[in-house]
């Protein structure tokens, strides 16, 4: 945290014209980071510290942090140093240009290869899927100006899918490219639950296709079904004494049905949960204490 705090304060040291603040939003972590930000926003008062009541995730958390900036623009970034603090100054000089957003797009990575090709080809399937375009290897990594800020506060999701959000929200968006290092400090909190949680909310916030495929395959089933039903039917009129069908054809077809019974009923279920989530309409996080926040910030 002091690395990454001490890296961005010398990136805007080459900004002068700009005043700035730092919003850290700390997810109940028990790392000793809490401390860190305390020690920081005490010698730098333009550090503001937001500190949760519990771990509201790394969907809804971010998402809260940068609504509660005042400026004319925001710089999202992650504070494990995978985007890189320095592609700051390009971002800057993209939105003195006249864009309304500006995205970071990893054009390589150092983490493990694995995991980049497998979110290569997510981001392939979802953009071919999607209703709207959306942008592959954005991880939120960006600035965004003060009037898409308004727009996303309107928005008023409670469990929002922040790529697709900026994607869909329509502004021109120059993209600049970087390399992710590895992750320098600690351990990633994502598993497999995190990452699949995040992968089906781009599903259900972007496109209604696999609905409309689970209908289309369904009947596709069906008729099939009907067909080899009908021939097998046919053919034991004909072949009464000698055909014998067995159970293996049974089995088979049962335990194949049921698998795609239950996938559909999983990809319902991601849109039925979707839809409950909004109905809750739930604040994005509960905050446990601001530091240096002026009364008029909340």
């Amino acid at each position: 945290m002091e690395e990454l705090h001490l890296q961005l304060v010398q990136v805007m040291a080459g900004w002068p014209e700009y005043d700035f603040e730092h919003i850290y939003i700390d997810n109940a972590s028990t790392d000793g980071t809490v401390p860190i930000l305390r020690r920081l926003a005490t010698v730098d008062k333009r550090v503001k510290v937001i500190l949760n009541a519990r771990n509201f995730g790394h969907i809804r958390s971010p998402y809260h942090g940068i609504l509660q900036a005042r400026g004319d623009a925001v710089v999202l970034t992650a504070a494990d140093l995978q985007d890189p603090p320095q592609v700051v100054n390009e971002f800057i000089r993209k939105w003195e240009e006249g864009y309304k957003i500006v995205i970071g797009i990893k054009s390589k990575s150092k983490e493990t290869w694995i995991f980049y090709v497998l979110r290569s080809i997510y981001y392939k399937i979802l953009g071919l899927l999607s209703e709207v375009p959306l942008i592959e290897q954005f991880t939120g990594f960006g600035l965004y100006d003060r009037q898409v800020i308004e727009i996303l506060r309107k928005i008023d999701d409670p469990y929002p899918y922040f790529r697709g959000l900026i994607a869909d929200i329509g502004f021109d968006a120059a993209r600049v490219e970087f390399i992710q290092p590895a992750r320098k400090r600690g351990i990633t909190k994502n598993n497999f639950y995190t990452l699949f949680d995040m992968a089906m909310l781009g599903f259900t916030n972007n496109t209604k296709i696999p609905l409309r495929l689970a209908s289309m395959f369904g009947f596709f089933i069906a008729a099939i079904s009907f067909a080899v039903g009908l021939f097998y039917l046919i053919y034991k009129i004909v072949n009464w004494d000698s055909f014998v069908l067995g159970l293996a054809p049974l089995v088979a077809g049962i335990f194949f049905l049921g698998g795609v019974q239950l996938l559909f009923l999983g990809i319902v279920g991601e849109y039925v949960g979707a839809i409950y989530t909004q109905t809750l309409h739930r604040p994005l996080v509960i905050e446990k204490e601001r530091i240096n926040f002026d009364s008029q910030d909340r």
